[in-house]
């Protein structure tokens, strides 16, 4: 009887959910990344009374997300999740509207999400998390206008930087060397930093728009000194800061870019998301190669499959995780931008 009852109490947890998973995942869905072996990251918050609450979340099958019930490991946060980023192969980096940046870890065979250090050194809510090359710090910015470089060996914040004078919305640390850094704020500025130069260390990128804020930045995978933004009015621009050409841009939203993230073929594609609901892939050129227009509000997260992967996912505030697939002919293997 013993063992029958116990074979019984095996198959009713069919679904072997991880020890410290949340029951629920938070209905806003604010981060979406994924890791070399195409394991998904996402990020969570939802506002429960006066205080947010937030969660993280591991898929091995990005397509069972974000079925609670079918992650991989899962964990609940102290408070809402504005950023999360693979920093390791198991470890995690989280902003949160708490002010704090988070380590955690996978362990027990990945089943399980570890606290490795949670420290609270922004005076305002983490609005962005950028791991530096080489997994042994980050960059992060705020609310409170400030950026902090962080020594995660150390666990501590190093260096505080005051250069912006309106809040922070992204900073991205180039993905060759662990010295550069990209910011921009609120106050219109795209700042270039170089950890190497401590009596001025930012230097600003011109733009065309300083009154229409920059809201988010990001690094062209294969040329050292391009980068791409988007701002406040829908636009997208690709530029190369050390170059004499001008800057390429297109107007693709209808309103805010929330975030760009670049594709890792020869010729990268440019995948571009909104507060008006659509994810918009663009070629070399800035020619528009896919719209989607499947979720019902913001789109908050966009990331690319590794090894030059037509498959990018994007999430957002309706709770929706999608996969979007990009006809192969929109890679121009002849473009050099």
């Amino acid at each position: 009887m013993k063992s029958a009852l116990d074979t019984s109490m095996i198959k009713e947890n069919r679904w072997n959910v991880p020890p410290n998973a949340p029951a629920c995942m938070e209905k806003h869905l604010s981060s979406a990344q994924y890791r070399a072996d195409g394991t998904l990251l996402l990020g969570a918050s939802s506002l429960s009374g006066r205080s947010w609450q937030g969660s993280v979340w591991i898929y091995s099958d990005p397509k069972q997300a974000p079925n609670e019930d079918l992650c991989k490991a899962g964990v609940q946060t102290e408070a809402g999740v504005t950023d999360a980023k693979w920093v390791s192969e198991k470890g995690i980096l989280i902003g949160s509207d708490s002010g704090a940046l988070e380590l955690w870890e996978l362990a027990e065979d990945e089943r399980l999400l570890v606290n490795r250090f949670t420290k609270l050194e922004h005076d305002h809510i983490v609005t962005t998390v950028s791991p530096q090359a080489g997994a042994s710090g980050a960059v992060t910015g705020s609310m409170d206008c400030r950026i902090k470089v962080w020594d995660l060996s150390q666990e501590t914040a190093v260096t505080t930087y005051h250069a912006h004078t309106q809040p922070v919305s992204c900073v991205a640390c180039s993905p060759t060397d662990e010295s550069l850094f990209i910011s921009c704020g609120q106050d219109g500025r795209v700042l270039m930093w170089d950890k190497r130069k401590p009596n001025k260390p930012a230097s600003r990128i011109e733009v065309e728009s300083p009154s229409c804020s920059p809201t988010t930045v990001t690094w062209h995978p294969h040329h050292r000194s391009t980068i791409a933004f988007g701002d406040e009015l829908g636009r997208v621009t690709v530029k190369d800061f050390l170059g004499t050409e001008p800057a390429q841009r297109e107007k693709v939203h209808s309103r805010r870019v929330n975030s760009l993230a670049f594709s890792t073929h020869s010729a990268p594609l440019l995948a571009s998301i909104s507060d008006d609901c659509s994810v918009v892939v663009l070629n070399s050129k800035l020619r528009e190669t896919l719209r989607d227009r499947r979720h019902e509000d913001f789109v908050k997260s966009v990331c690319w499959l590794h090894g030059g992967s037509n498959t990018l996912t994007s999430v957002g505030w309706d709770h929706l995780v999608l996969h979007h697939t990009v006809n192969p002919a929109a890679e121009d293997p002849n473009s050099s931008s």
